[in-house]
């Protein structure tokens, strides 16, 4: 079976993620065919597609959640896998679900976060960390007090205050109001500008064209298009 492929440019910065030849299935259901990605430092890549196209599939086994059928994932040479300190402490991930605490409050999940991960000064980046998230008014509050838009930005946070060379992201713009998904915006433009690493799942095609330097599509756990987001996005209907 031929493989897809989502790699740069020749020339390209060498790659901090590389998935090659990787594909998942569950029993006799091929949920992602082959398919190579490839991710730079300062790079964003953005996934998209409908509802079951293999998006957060391609996700998770890039972020070492779910193993691949077939194929290697590697991050800056070693082998993915998440429960690797070194990968640990490089690697920061906002999943599909919600897992918070439910005695802890905003400031003291950050807090713990932080701390986790050698944070100099935790306090003082967990109260920086809230400002820009708009959490500060909720940071005593406990993740089921908050609205589901204040819970996505908390999961956010967490993976703000801590170090971080890769983004792994699946739809971060849900639940948030069109104001938050600006400044979401504005937050990966500046992570990137900052050489972190982006995969980003998305719905939001105007997310992925203000900050994705290529868009991946998919459809049926296949690679359909894939390049500038301009190219990709604004071609027409009949020649995607």
């Amino acid at each position: 079976m031929a493989k897809n492929s989502a790699a740069p440019r020749a020339g390209a910065p060498r790659a901090l993620l590389q998935l090659t030849g990787v594909s998942r299935s569950y029993g006799d259901r091929e949920v992602l065919h082959p398919v190579d990605l490839e991710l730079a430092a300062g790079e964003c890549v953005a996934l998209l597609g409908h509802n079951g196209s293999g998006k957060s599939t391609l996700l998770r086994v890039a972020a070492g959640r779910d193993l691949p059928t077939t194929g290697t994932v590697r991050f800056d040479g070693l082998a993915m896998n998440e429960n690797d300190p070194r990968i640990r402490a490089r690697v920061a991930v906002v999943g599909d679900t919600v897992a918070c605490y439910p005695d802890l409050t905003v400031r003291e999940h950050l807090l713990l976060v932080a701390v986790a991960h050698g944070v100099a000064d935790a306090a003082d980046w967990v109260a920086q960390v809230l400002e820009n998230r708009s959490l500060t008014e909720r940071a005593d509050a406990l993740p089921s007090a908050l609205s589901s838009g204040q819970m996505q930005a908390l999961l956010l946070a967490c993976a703000l205050v801590r170090p971080r060379d890769l983004l792994l992201l699946d739809e971060p713009e849900q639940r948030l109001d069109p104001e938050a998904r600006r400044r979401l915006a504005e937050l990966l433009t500046a992570e990137l500008a900052d050489g972190v690493a982006v995969l980003l799942v998305t719905h939001h095609t105007d997310l992925a064209r203000e900050v994705a330097d290529r868009v991946v599509v998919l459809e049926e756990g296949r690679v359909v298009r894939q390049g500038a987001p301009a190219a990709v996005l604004d071609a027409p209907a009949d020649a995607r």
